[in-house]
């Protein structure tokens, strides 16, 4: 958990938004007493990037092989 004055706050917003993304939480104070919290919403850990899973999956020859004829009726 990170403290930050107001100022900060209004100053680097954009910074502690992406923080908060990441998982931190960030507690705005205008002195001494904490009076807001900056969290990251569930489900929005961070941004997508291509090409992050490269290597990590594998498709067999199957994948490329003609479906059977019933399968393709079930499809069609």
């Amino acid at each position: 958990m990170k403290n930050v004055t107001i100022h900060e706050a209004k100053t680097n917003l954009s910074k502690l938004i992406e923080k908060a993304r990441k998982g931190k939480e960030i507690v705005i104070s205008p002195g001494s007493e904490p009076v807001a919290r900056l969290v990251g919403l569930a489900g929005t850990k961070g941004w997508r990037r291509p090409g992050s899973l490269k290597g990590k999956l594998r498709v067999g020859k199957e994948f490329f092989e003609p479906l059977p004829g019933a399968e393709l009726k079930e499809w069609g």
